[in-house]
């Protein structure tokens, strides 16, 4: 073989390495996994309006948003259904990931809520998110919930916790998502600011335009009559 054609299969084998490791990297951490995303939802969505956020429990912009999102959350109770899912931005927030875990495994004994206000409230999202080792936080708040301690832990360490997360994280990325939080709207993607009152003009417009198409029993879509 010449010394041209080893030179060529050697690039070649550097050009599919460098397009291997981009690959991985845009990847966002996540992998294949046989679970389903989480399904963690509030309210009563009277109107079939869906409100979807997805959040990383140690983004800024997240901690920013929470407090006008359980807002709204509370106000707009009977007529939509609120769904929280993952998307921990390990590359820049690395303790972004033990907290979905924390939530996931609360969730598991049922108070993924209850860890999730708890994980997102300020003075204690000012402790976890900045510590080296947050998951002692993680335990106080899961023995403050009422929570067995032994099983959080077995739970919060579990294949099936993480399963969960990188299920959430597929989803997310099939969507392609770029950062948190990332709000849909009966399915699209919507552009809002920290503000209660834009939140909820948009919920109003989509039950409005929800409440104009009606499907009639034969499965055809007709326009109701104002």
């Amino acid at each position: 073989m010449s010394k041209t054609f080893w030179g060529i299969l050697a690039a070649i084998v550097i050009v599919f390495g460098i397009v291997f490791a981009v690959t991985r990297n845009n990847s966002n951490g996540s992998s294949s996994t046989s679970a389903s995303p989480t399904n963690h939802i509030e309210g009563n969505g009277t109107s079939g309006v869906t409100l979807v956020e997805y959040g990383d429990y140690e983004c800024p912009y997240c901690e920013e948003y929470y407090p006008i999102v359980k807002q709204v959350v509370a106000d707009e109770f009977s007529k939509i259904t609120f769904q929280f899912r993952n998307f921990p931005l390990t590359s820049i927030h690395p303790n972004a990931y033990a907290g979905a875990r924390a939530a996931e495994a609360a969730g598991l004994m049922g108070k993924f809520w209850q860890m999730h206000d708890t994980l997102y409230n300020s003075s204690n999202w000012q402790q976890w998110s900045t510590a080296t080792n947050p998951d002692p936080y993680f335990y106080t708040y899961a023995k403050q919930l009422g929570l067995n301690l032994t099983t959080f832990k077995n739970d919060f360490n579990s294949s099936k916790v993480n399963n969960m997360i990188e299920a959430d994280m597929n989803a997310g990325n099939k969507l392609n998502i770029q950062g948190t939080p990332t709000f849909f709207l009966d399915g699209k993607q919507i552009s809002v600011g920290p503000s209660v009152s834009e939140f909820e003009s948009l919920i109003n417009k989509a039950i409005a335009d929800k409440g104009k198409v009606t499907t009639s029993t034969s499965g055809t879509t007709q326009q109701t009559k104002k």
